[in-house]
């Protein structure tokens, strides 16, 4: 069955059918197949009503029933309905005042191919804005998840993530394109799966890593080559956007595209074209693009390194997934979901927490988000023999990271660990006091759980606090 697009079609109103035959032409020509026509404009009320509309291309020049007199009714019974005018020459001052009553646009007859489909996409573009719009509204209203179904593998109870989960299904059905932020191990390719699972795209979800990728292995990737392309090109090979066709193609690592790939990813994004590789014809795809980085794009426009155009058009739409450590809500519930699935793999009865073992996880920071946290827990079911599952594997790994996180940056401080000296700078020992006191602090005077935070032993920060008794 062949695709309609758009879903619901562009109506063209206007008595001489030689106009509503070049019209329907040039549409079809540009991949708009959904095309009706009417050539009798007191019919013109009753189409709409029962094919539905997304656009409406309306001759102001009509017998029985004009454009000028058509155009208000159309607006009262459609209010969201986007109108273009079709006017000639002498009539371009009419056109205007049509506008500000209300109209999207105009063209003027004899009318120009690609001025007709730029103002048709200009149109379905605004036409999804608003319907976008008003859906997040509603959401917004209603404060409760239509499809909590699509969400069964994102394991969460953080108000920040329910409300990601709202913008998710106020954005889903449309097919404009998603960009997806989030730090390595958030769940960006579950995030993306549960976007097309809500589109109720009828297509496939197709998964593909784009970083490292030349421009070359890109294109053969994505938009396939004809038999004899290159050497070695024997057969014919369907590329990744064709296999995607009425579902959802998923760039992962965007930001790792070279300027060769993105100039063709811009061509696809705007035009809905590609051309596989030793082809001359152009094919078109209705495949919704999501794409994920973990970088920041404005950064990588700015150094020159990410096109700008590209970054606007990706980013229509914005999901920002939380870092774990902003969300530490979930940690009881994302241990209970991964102990399960630990002890099932490996065939292991599922044990108790040793008491500490929350705490501990509690104070760690995650740079590995969600997927450490599961590898944590499965290296640990793994060591563990019987009774409670002990915090001594955990505390070694949260060691090794820390160390290797202050080998790494030899220590500039980050963002989220910021310190604020005032006037006179603290002394060495000064400010190792004041380390350690807010250490405890933070712990409920715990000493283990303080030497954890510190990254020293338990032994180390008892002899320090001993000295400095002795001192008083």
């Amino acid at each position: 069955m062949k695709t309609l697009r758009p879903q619901r079609p562009i109506v063209v109103i206007d008595d001489e059918q030689p106009i509503l035959l070049a019209i329907d032409t040039t549409l079809r020509m540009a991949g708009l197949n959904h095309v009706i026509t009417c050539a009798d404009s007191r019919e013109a009320v009753a189409t709409i009503q029962r094919h539905g509309a997304s656009v409406v291309l309306l001759d102001l020049n009509m017998p029985h029933l004009n454009g000028h007199a058509l155009m208000p009714r159309i607006m009262e019974a459609f209010p969201e309905l986007a109108i273009i005018i079709i006017t000639g020459t002498i009539d371009v001052d009419t056109a205007v005042e049509s506008m500000k009553s209300g109209a999207f646009d105009y063209i003027v007859k004899p009318v120009e191919e690609s001025r007709l489909v730029t103002a048709i996409h200009q149109a379905l573009r605004f036409g999804e804005l608003r319907r976008e719009n008003q859906a997040l509204r509603q959401h917004l209203l209603d404060g409760s998840l239509k499809h909590p179904e699509a969400f069964e593998a994102i394991v969460t109870h953080s108000p920040k993530m329910i409300a990601l989960f709202h913008y998710m299904e106020s954005i889903a059905p449309t097919a404009q394109p998603v960009l997806i932020r989030g730090e390595t191990g958030v769940g960006k390719e579950l995030t993306a799966r549960a976007l097309h699972e809500l589109s109720g795209r009828k297509g496939r979800f197709v998964a593909v890593n784009v970083a490292g990728l030349d421009d070359n292995v890109f294109s053969d990737t994505l938009f396939g080559h004809v038999k004899g392309a290159f050497t070695g090109a024997d057969t014919l090979r369907k590329g990744l956007i064709e296999q995607a066709a009425g579902g959802t193609l998923f760039l992962d690592e965007i930001g790792d595209l070279n300027h060769g790939a993105q100039v063709k990813l811009l061509r696809l994004l705007q035009e809905h074209e590609y051309m596989p590789l030793g082809s001359d014809t152009t094919s078109r795809s209705d495949a919704r693009i999501i794409a994920s980085t973990h970088t920041d794009l404005w950064s990588l426009t700015q150094q020159k390194q990410f096109r700008t155009d590209l970054h606007y058009r990706l980013r229509t739409h914005r999901v920002m997934i939380p870092p774990l450590r902003e969300r530490k809500e979930d940690l009881p519930v994302l241990c209970d979901h991964f102990l399960d699935q630990a002890a099932n793999a490996l065939s292991k009865p599922k044990p108790e927490l040793a008491t500490e073992l929350p705490g501990l996880l509690e104070r760690y920071e995650f740079p590995g988000n969600v997927r450490e946290l599961q590898a944590m827990i499965f290296d640990a079911l793994a060591q563990h023999a019987s009774g409670r599952l002990g915090a001594d594997t955990f505390r070694a790994h949260i060691q090794r990271a820390r160390q290797a996180g202050a080998d790494e940056m030899d220590a500039p401080l980050t963002a989220r660990t910021p310190l604020v000296f005032g006037e006179p700078l603290p002394t060495i020992k000064q400010a190792t006091r004041m380390l350690i006191r807010e250490a405890l602090q933070r712990t409920g005077n715990n000493q283990s759980q303080a030497a954890d935070l510190l990254g020293i032993t338990q032994q180390a920060l008892s002899k320090r606090l001993k000295t400095w008794d002795n001192q008083k």
